[in-house]
């Protein structure tokens, strides 16, 4: 094996250095700062979902509320045929098996 002596300047190989260094962190930088826009808009799309739900669930509660009026609209309805359905029976049997004599 041969030794030889390599001589490099202290001052070159710090250049070097510094400029591997400040590369790397302008590389940094610039991911970081694609990642800070890609946060922003991803917060922006959550605030316009956020709004677009609200509205959606307002005109759910909406369409809500005029199907509970129309169900209880439809039960007062079938309750009133029900009882004329009972009573139509009931005095179909009255006359059938002649509880009140004929006049």
């Amino acid at each position: 094996m041969s030794n030889e002596t390599v001589t490099y300047s202290l001052e070159s190989i710090l250049t070097r250095i510094e400029s591997k260094i400040d590369s790397l962190e302008k590389r940094m930088n610039e991911r970081f700062d694609k990642v800070d826009d890609r946060l922003t808009k991803v917060e922006i799309g959550q605030a316009e979902l956020k709004a677009e739900l609200k509205g959606d669930i307002k005109v759910l509660d909406e369409k809500i509320e005029g199907l509970t009026v129309r169900v209880g609209y439809q039960e007062f309805t079938n309750w009133g045929i029900l009882i004329a359905l009972v009573v139509a029976v009931l005095g179909g049997a009255v006359k059938l098996f002649g509880f009140f004599p004929n006049p």
